[in-house]
């Protein structure tokens, strides 16, 4: 059962924030405290499933070739790349650009992770969207499927980052649920735990706020 105080919150924002004309997200403005963010340590990177999901299909690359590349199709990625098609982004960075740009993530099979990384490193390595390694183990439709509710909480050097954990067509409730997991994974992950979380506050995309931390 999510928490009364982050469900009151939640309901408070979608009530009173204005309607727009277009599908506006729910974010979550993060704010830390007592972490010297210089030292890599004590900056956050994790990758948190969402229990309700994103309310809305990512738009997900996949470098492949044969049977794989067509599991990746079936399994709703909206871009599978050969290996011809990745040496031609290589050489035309305008292109690799719009793609990179247009897709939320990527994964590649861990025999294209090499060029990729050489060719268009450039260009995702900057966007924080280098390739998720598809392990030889691994089956591309679970991962594709599991990528579909995860977000990655990323501080970088920053004590201040934001993140969209879902829709504002979503339930009340289902966006409580997401706030409240991706709370817990912060105070799990952090050095002191929630003695290192400022604030939170949650918030549509351009409308009113609410402290839940």
């Amino acid at each position: 059962m999510v928490e009364e105080r982050i469900l009151t919150a939640v309901k408070k924002v979608l009530e009173e924030s204005p309607e727009r004309k277009f599908s506006e997200s729910v974010d979550m403005a993060i704010n830390l405290k007592n972490l010297d963010m210089n030292q890599p340590k004590n900056r956050v990177d994790e990758e948190v499933l969402l229990p309700r999901g994103l309310g809305k299909s990512l738009i997900i690359g996949v470098f492949a070739k044969g049977d794989v590349g067509l599991q990746a199709k079936d399994a709703g990625a909206t871009y599978v790349i050969s290996e011809e098609e990745l040496e031609e982004l290589a050489e035309d960075k305008l292109k690799a650009k719009n793609l990179a740009n247009e897709c939320d993530l990527f994964i590649a099979e861990t025999q294209f992770m090499p060029i990729i990384g050489k060719k268009l490193g450039v260009v995702l390595g900057p966007r924080g969207k280098m390739p998720i390694p598809l392990l030889p183990d691994k089956d591309i439709n679970e991962l594709i499927q599991s990528k579909q509710s995860a977000i990655k909480l990323r501080s970088k050097d920053k004590l201040t980052f934001h993140i969209s954990i879902g829709r504002r067509d979503m339930e009340a409730e289902a966006l409580a649920e997401n706030v409240e997991a991706v709370i817990l994974r912060l105070e799990r992950t952090l050095e002191k735990g929630k003695h290192n979380l400022k604030s939170v506050y949650v918030t549509t995309t351009m409308g009113k706020s609410e402290r839940v931390v």
